[in-house]
């Protein structure tokens, strides 16, 4: 475990960019951060624990909506600034939308000028009735 965490490079901020892929489809299902302390609790409990940037507090994925992810992989790339999770997703969506993916919406407008954001992501949930 020190050998990663040494090997991670974080930003001004001490974190680091967290991505969340999942092991059995290939979706990419979330980008995230970590900083030292969550990375540290993922690699140590198998639970994807990140870093809220918005809240400036650790979170573990699904302690809410029990959308939890499982770490099954984990890679660092080239520059050591970027991590490649690869989870097993409970609960079939990984973003606070509800939607399966956080990258649910598609840019229609390669090439013109006129593009639009679709909504093409799977919505599996209502975050109203999971968060209040």
């Amino acid at each position: 475990m020190d050998a990663l965490l040494e090997e991670v490079t974080y930003d001004d901020d001490g974190l680091v960019a967290a991505i969340a892929q999942d092991a059995a489809t290939g979706d990419l299902l979330m980008l995230a951060y970590m900083n030292k302390d969550t990375l540290r609790q993922t690699l140590e409990t198998g639970k994807m624990t990140y870093w809220s940037r918005s809240r400036q507090e650790e979170w573990r994925k699904g302690q809410s909506s029990g959308n939890t992810q499982t770490v099954k992989e984990v890679h660092l790339d080239c520059d050591g600034d970027a991590l490649l999770f690869k989870v097993n997703q409970k609960g079939g969506a990984a973003c606070h939308t509800g939607h399966r993916s956080c990258f649910y919406r598609e840019y229609t407008g390669l090439g013109s000028q006129d593009g639009e954001l679709e909504d093409t992501g799977e919505q599996v949930f209502d975050p109203a009735e999971v968060y209040g």
